[in-house]
């Protein structure tokens, strides 16, 4: 255990481990098959970069994005680690000499795609380096029941075939039971070490919350958060860059993510959200894999994500340095109609696509009644991967916080939403029957002679968002039917009977929060109030630090550091050391600068003000 420890406090700062960390550590140095499922932020990575340390030798790690594997080496390196990675960005040069590094015996890591490893010969060039290990990242990939099927993936159980004396080490965040041993089975793995971490997430606050003006409720949480950093999840490329639009016009610095920009531009907006000359992302589920910043305070989705697995990834990117951060999803179940139409469409080209239809429809069912049902979110995500929530209350999402409220009067909004639908003949869309509700005069009402029916305009003080959302509501509770074809209207069924005879009662969710969230206050992670003042000018340092160097600032220090050295004020190098997350590199290279900073009037006469410290070797 002491080798481990030291080996952590030299290069990262941490004079403790976290759970199962220890348990995953031990069975890298001693090179047994191992499966580690642990949440976002939970330590995965520093897993399988003690091991080869500790045991002087050389690993694999398998990772599926390039802009990962580059962040993770220089994140690395910044701590004096050795690791290299081969990927095909690099110019030739920059191959030669991670070769040459190879072949030093230098480093400890070697970051590979599974492209790379499935090219011909590579796997006899690569045994000539005596990998001791291989550490797969993201191995949810590998499975059919997962949410992110890769068929490369598939093909890296051939590694215990060319490499018979390594040991094989799965790493994922999100995979239940079933895709855990789908892992195993594809991988071969030889008796494997099981260690499946607590899922929650405590420090992230949930919110689901009916969806009703997209752009004044995005707006409304990313206030709440100004000038920290968010990512916000739209479904197509048009919604991203127009929502974008909207929030630089309102003030904020924000850009548009998604696969249909070329790669320029891609990199571009990647680039300057990690060193935060951007605080927010708009993007489509292509961006947030290869983003390593731990700061991202807010996560919004304006729509349904596929599955648990999906929202469980994408709200993981939230709070990873461990501190607060929310998480809030704009819900109507007009979404879970639209991902099941979209996958039986995408089903009907392939037969991989219609052999795995079952799965894909499960999830996204699995996802709706997370949204629709008003009880604790922590623990419906624990009890989605397995795990007991034995808490009464989380006192970190909508319903705990008291702010989810039930609509008053909500059977009897119910009933004349039904009576609509019945007075129109069952014949019509969700968009016909609100405009019948509200009152519209519009050529379409007056046409069909819709103006004169009894139940024209008796919701007409509903805004059409709202009711639009109350009719998904029924239609999500099984109390309202919807067809599926190209043009879906909606049916009564044998419980909307019940519901206008007065048998059944029904709760709608209000479509605001009964209490409007506060910003949360800035802490350390134990707790501890900062100085808010100095905690800007270290990040201001932070950033002209990291600016210079040409790397992210969350490279230099994170969030969660910065707000230790605010809260205690280290008046030495020897009290910095204390701090998590500084190891003895950061601290010799970074810690002068740091204190100049922390003086009270770092400005002062005879005082050096703060800067850019040496460059270290």
């Amino acid at each position: 255990m002491e080798a481990i420890l030291e080996t952590t406090r030299r290069f990262w700062g941490h004079d403790s481990l976290r759970p199962l960390q220890e348990e995953a550590i031990r069975a890298g140095i001693e090179r047994r098959d191992s499966l580690v499922v642990l949440p976002t932020g939970g330590g995965k990575s520093l897993c399988y970069q003690v091991p080869p340390v500790v045991a002087g030798r050389l690993d694999v790690v398998v990772s599926p994005l390039i802009s990962l594997m580059k962040d993770q080496v220089d994140g690395l390196a910044a701590c004096g680690y050795p690791a290299v990675a081969l990927h095909s960005n690099q110019t030739e040069a920059e191959r030669k000499e991670a070769w040459e590094e190879l072949r030093s015996g230098r480093p400890r890591l070697l970051f590979l795609s599974p492209e790379r490893l499935a090219l011909d010969g590579f796997t006899g060039v690569l045994s000539r380096l005596g990998v001791g290990a291989f550490a797969v990242d993201e191995a949810h990939c590998i499975s059919h029941w997962g949410h992110d099927f890769r068929p490369e993936y598939r093909r890296l159980g051939r590694l215990r075939e060319a490499f018979p004396e390594a040991s094989l080490h799965a790493y994922t965040a999100t995979a239940t039971e079933r895709v855990r041993e789908d892992i195993v089975l594809e991988l071969g793995l030889r008796d494997p070490v099981r260690l499946v971490g607590r899922f929650d997430r405590p420090n992230l606050v949930y919110r689901v919350i009916p969806r009703v003006d997209v752009r004044r409720q995005v707006l409304e949480v990313l206030r709440r958060h100004r000038g920290e950093a968010a990512i916000v999840y739209r479904i197509t490329r048009k919604e991203t860059e127009s929502l974008a639009r909207a929030l630089r016009s309102a003030g904020l610095s924000a850009a548009a993510y998604h696969a249909g920009l070329d790669k320029a531009a891609r990199t571009a907006v990647q680039e300057a959200f990690a060193n935060e000359r951007i605080q927010v992302v708009v993007a489509t589920v292509a961006f947030g894999m290869g983003i390593d910043r731990s700061d991202v305070r807010c996560v919004i989705h304006t729509a349904l994500p596929k599955s648990v697995e999906h929202y469980q990834q994408e709200t993981g990117r939230a709070g990873r340095d461990g501190l607060e951060a929310e998480c809030v999803l704009l819900y109507s179940v007009a979404d879970a109609l639209r991902w099941e139409e979209l996958a039986r469409k995408g089903a009907e080209e392939t037969e991989e696509g219609r052999r795995t239809l079952p799965a894909r429809i499960e999830l996204i069912g699995h996802m709706k009644r997370f949204c629709g049902t008003l009880r604790c979110r922590h623990r419906a995500l624990s009890l989605y991967f397995g795990q007991d929530y034995p808490e009464e209350s989380c006192g970190a999402c909508d319903v705990c916080l008291g702010e989810a409220e039930v609509l008053p009067d909500s059977t009897e909004t119910a009933r004349k939403i039904l009576s609509c639908v019945a007075r129109v003949g069952q014949r019509f869309g969700v968009s016909h029957v609100v405009k019948v509700l509200r009152g519209s005069g519009d050529e379409g009402v007056r046409g069909r002679g819709h103006h004169r029916l009894g139940v024209h305009g008796i919701l007409k003080e509903v805004p059409a968002g709202v009711l639009t959302n109350l009719v998904y509501q029924l239609v999500d509770q099984e109390l309202l039917d919807r067809t599926g074809d190209e043009w879906p209207v909606l049916r009564l069924n044998r419980e909307s009977m019940a519901v206008l005879r007065g048998e059944k009662k029904v709760l709608l969710q209000a479509p605001a929060p009964k209490r409007k969230p506060r910003k949360p206050r800035a802490l350390t992670a134990e707790g501890e109030e900062i100085d808010a003042d100095l905690f800007e000018r270290l990040r201001a340092l932070r950033r002209e630090i990291a600016s210079k160097r040409g790397i992210p600032p969350y490279m230099i220090f994170s969030d969660r550091t910065l707000r230790a050295l605010a809260a205690r004020k280290p008046e030495t190098l020897e009290e910095m050391r204390e701090v998590y997350g500084i190891g003895d590199k950061k601290l010799a290279d970074l810690g002068p600068a740091f204190l100049r900073a922390l003086r009270p009037d770092p400005a002062s006469p005879g005082k050096e003000p703060p800067g850019e410290p040496p460059a270290s070797s």
